[in-house]
């Protein structure tokens, strides 16, 4: 093997190890990144302080679209909002990642069935929270009367 053959055939051994190597490299580019895990806090009193929630999930229900129930904490110990139909407040203790809402006061409109189930299921599962988070900026609230928990979108 003279002097020329080496050299093609170390070009051709280089060109295989380097065709090797960018297979390798574009095949780890191509597989997507794994999410960043989602960012996850636990709320605690001065964060809800203040703030507006409209809800997304009712515990693995869709909530009706037009009738959306809200979650506001307008001040220390206090706690209001739309059920649906009917504006709601009352009491609320809140710690750090828990909530225990008191007695709620509700106003008595006229309801459709289908929207008043709705409000009645809401209710139930706000005055049975016990646990909050928030998970990529939504309100996660745990409730001892669902199995999923309540999700909230910040509104304010």
């Amino acid at each position: 093997m003279g002097l020329d053959d080496r050299k093609e055939a170390l070009v051709t051994g280089l060109c295989w190890t380097r065709w090797v190597a960018m297979a390798g490299v574009l095949g780890c580019a191509s597989t997507p990144p794994a999410p960043p895990p989602a960012e996850k806090m636990v709320p605690g009193a001065p964060y809800l302080l203040g703030s507006g929630w409209e809800l997304v999930d009712l515990g693995g229900t869709p909530v009706l679209d037009d009738r959306r129930p809200t979650l506001e904490f307008p001040e220390a110990g206090r706690v209001a909002g739309n059920a649906s139909c009917n504006r709601y407040s009352g009491s609320v203790e809140l710690g750090d990642g828990t909530i225990r809402v008191g007695q709620l006061a509700t106003t008595r409109m006229a309801c459709t069935p289908e929207v008043d189930a709705q409000e009645k299921a809401f209710l139930v599962a706000l005055q049975n929270a016990r646990r909050t988070e928030v998970v990529g900026g939504q309100l996660v609230v745990q409730t001892e009367s669902l199995e999923k928990p309540l999700v909230f979108r910040r509104s304010r």
